[in-house]
């Protein structure tokens, strides 16, 4: 099971922007379908923006980060990043970087059940 550590996460005001880093412990492009999530307290968990493992993949976003946030990786630093612009209020949560099974597509399923490793979490403040 592949481990991941995330970090980045802060507090910032209205407007601003952050980039989340999440570090796998293996190679990621080709092998896992990855995603970034995140929850509020009493929420379910959201997923916030997917990109399957192919190297070619084309992301696949929630609507309200569409055109705010960018999810990308550098294979050869094991990292997949979350660029997050124009951040609003309504974007503080804890933010989860999370893996897929070993050598399997997410097909554009981007629910929380077909992810097998969870990072710690990082932390999201927009103030307004």
């Amino acid at each position: 099971q592949v481990h991941l550590v995330e970090s980045g996460g802060g507090s910032v005001q209205a407007g601003g922007s952050l980039r989340l880093s999440c570090v796998a412990s293996e190679y990621i492009t080709g092998r896992y379908c990855m995603g970034w999530f995140r929850q509020t307290p009493g929420k379910e968990r959201e997923a916030v923006a997917v990109l399957d493992r192919g190297p070619a993949s084309s992301p696949v976003y929630h609507d309200s980060v569409k055109g705010r946030f960018t999810i990308s990786r550098i294979n050869a630093a094991k990292t997949l990043y979350l660029e997050m612009n124009a951040l609003t209020p309504g974007d503080t949560a804890v933010y989860y970087c999370a893996a897929g099974a070993p050598a399997v597509d997410c097909s554009g399923d981007s629910s929380k059940r077909i992810f097998r490793s969870w990072g710690q979490g990082t932390q999201v403040t927009v103030s307004s």
